[in-house]
């Protein structure tokens, strides 16, 4: 008898949780279309907007891809360079953390041209890579460009199905410009260093034949010295 009563106490306490469980989620449900019907849809307002997240209980959310929220200016997001107005530094690889940035100068043997700042450029950039799946979005390259053609767009979307598609290369030389001028390079360093050959070898001095006596003399050793007795 025990046992039957302890069995419906556990059928209709189910039936009461159940019930309790609904109308916990049916108010949740009811709340939330309440908001939606007074907030309408949501806008692609600014984040400095005070109303930016109240609107995410509207009713509808964005038209994504053709509309999409606004981000703030100051957010870290996907790199681009201008590889114009990149000088090949080299400082933006170096401070990188994770090593996402890949870069292969080349030197030039005269000024190449100019950034928008003015600044004289004088290396080729063979290979300039940089890796988003390994970039931990910090903008620590951003800060240390010298002429700021470095910079993180407000584009976050980027997701690809292949890892090795989020790589993306900036170098504008093709593979026979890229031989080319390092064959330039190579020609004008070996001049210098031939210049500098003939520069620093040892130059033969002409002796006179008084030098060469002079100096056989220091050979031959000295005559002993005998004094003279003289007799009496």
């Amino acid at each position: 008898m025990s046992k039957k009563l302890g069995a419906n106490n556990t059928y209709f306490g189910n039936i009461k949780e159940a019930i309790q469980t609904s109308k916990h989620g049916l108010k949740l449900t009811i709340d939330h279309l309440k908001d939606a019907l007074v907030n309408d849809r949501r806008d692609p307002i600014s984040p400095n907007d005070s109303n930016y997240f109240e609107k995410q209980n509207s009713i509808v959310t964005l038209k994504y891809p053709q509309e999409v929220l606004p981000v703030p200016d100051t957010g870290r997001y996907k790199l681009d360079l201008e590889i114009d107005d990149c000088i090949v530094c080299d400082k933006c690889a170096k401070v990188c953390p994770v090593d996402c940035i890949e870069i292969e100068p080349i030197k030039s043997t005269e000024v190449i041209g100019e950034t928008s700042d003015g600044t004289p450029k004088r290396i080729y950039a063979a290979k300039f890579d940089i890796d988003m799946a390994k970039c931990c979005f910090c903008g620590l390259c951003t800060y240390v460009c010298p002429t700021e053609c470095l910079t993180m767009t407000k584009s976050y979307d980027f997701s690809e199905l292949d890892m090795r598609n989020l790589t993306y290369g900036f170098a504008d030389m093709s593979e026979q410009e890229v031989k080319q001028k390092q064959k330039i390079f190579d020609l004008e360093q070996e001049k210098k260093r031939q210049a500098k050959m003939a520069t620093t070898q040892p130059t033969v001095s002409v002796t006179t034949e008084k030098e060469i006596e002079t100096e056989s003399s220091k050979d031959k050793p000295k005559p002993k010295f005998r004094p003279r007795v003289i007799k009496k």
